[in-house]
């Protein structure tokens, strides 16, 4: 049994270090590109689907108004949806400098209100670029404009750009960012290996006519998220090889991390629980047979209380870990100035199995809380 139990450990070791090379592979992949910086043509419309932002979604505005992208092609469409303080009064405040606001008014229960705030958005748009991005985050000047130029130079049907966490007040928000990272080079990384499965909603962009072409939301507005990763696949399948990642530092969004361990958890649950729509059937196997490699580190290490052997096992598994994710987080952190990070690794690691494991048994099952509403 013994014999029998650390080879499966080994073989899932395996499968987790094959996995670091494909990301490493992918992530060193994807070139800083050359971007048109001038001469724009490309009608843009930034959509933005908030709910009960009023503490933070001026500051949004604004970095989006100070964007230096020409003012006559941009337009900006914020849905507000359903708040229940001064997010929609605030968003009026702007309508004189071009600010739109979209109030929805739903007469009946959804479980995916932003999937249908976006749609709404989309078809009141005069835009031919749609540009996402969500009602808390923060953006240099040269945002738009970085990813204009990139859609103009390379044609990409859609554009998955990098998202940061900053501003982190704890031990445990640093610990977060660098999960974070993780997170945002596994998306870069598949399109880098040509097989686009996962992006962040709050720094994507895609063409209009791709949009309506893949038919929207339609099939994946059942759950109350993923109108980030379930709509970039749906337009990777008709359109393979089409997608690209912008690795450029200007191109980079900022939002902040969760605050507290339980809505921390709130957001993985929701996350997680996108996976049950993945069109890509072996991206769920590898999510899987991942999951199972972290249950054989928690219970060696649990094991390794009775045995030296089990002990010798965890070992293994934790200094390969720390060496693969260590290859793989550097260079990103280094992308986003922040390799003062990976010196929370080692304590990042033994947490990261526990709440992979744990997320994974739950992350399907009932609901969970999102905006202040209960969804599935």
């Amino acid at each position: 049994m013994i014999a029998l139990l650390s080879t499966l450990s080994f073989l899932l070791t395996g499968l987790f270090l094959c996995v670091c090379v494909f990301l490493i592979r992918g992530w060193n992949a994807v070139k800083q590109p050359l971007v048109k910086s001038s001469g724009f043509s490309t009608r843009v419309t930034i959509l933005i689907a908030a709910r009960n932002e009023e503490e933070k979604i001026h500051l949004t505005i604004e970095d989006i108004l100070a964007q230096d992208y020409p003012k006559h092609l941009t337009e900006i469409i914020i849905a507000d949806d359903h708040s229940t303080d001064r997010t929609s009064q605030i968003i009026s405040n702007y309508a004189d400098r071009g600010v739109r606001l979209l109030q929805m008014n739903e007469d009946k229960p959804l479980n995916s209100y932003k999937k249908k705030a976006i749609a709404k958005a989309i078809d009141l748009s005069t835009g031919d670029l749609m540009v996402a991005t969500d009602a808390d985050c923060r953006m240099g000047n040269k945002w738009l404009s970085t990813i204009v130029g990139y859609f103009e130079m390379y044609n990409p049907v859609m554009i998955s750009s990098p998202v940061s966490y900053f501003e982190e007040k704890s031990l445990f928000e640093r610990m977060q960012s660098l999960e974070f990272y993780s997170l945002i080079a596994t998306g870069g990384a598949f399109i880098g290996n040509g097989r686009a499965s996962t992006c962040n909603g709050a720094n994507l962009a895609y063409r209009k006519d791709i949009f309506y072409e893949v038919g929207g939301f339609k099939g994946i507005d059942d759950l109350a998220s993923g109108d980030d990763e379930l709509l970039l696949q749906k337009v990777a399948e008709r359109y393979p090889g089409k997608i690209g990642f912008l690795k450029l530092y200007d191109a980079i969004v900022f939002t902040h991390a969760k605050p507290n361990l339980k809505e921390f958890l709130q957001q993985r649950r929701r996350w997680a629980s996108k996976s049950v729509k993945y069109k890509d059937k072996k991206v769920v196997a590898l999510v899987v047979g991942l999951w199972l490699f972290n249950v054989s580190v928690l219970l060696n290490f649990l094991a390794a209380f009775f045995s030296i052997h089990f002990l010798t096992v965890f070992a293994i598994q934790f200094v390969l870990m720390f060496l693969f994710e260590l290859m793989l987080l550097y260079p990103v952190t280094s992308f986003f100035k922040r390799q003062k990070l990976i010196s929370l690794l080692l304590i990042s690691i033994p947490l990261y199995v526990i709440y992979f494991v744990y997320i994974g048994m739950i992350g399907n099952k009932g609901k969970y809380i999102w905006k202040d509403r209960m969804v599935r």
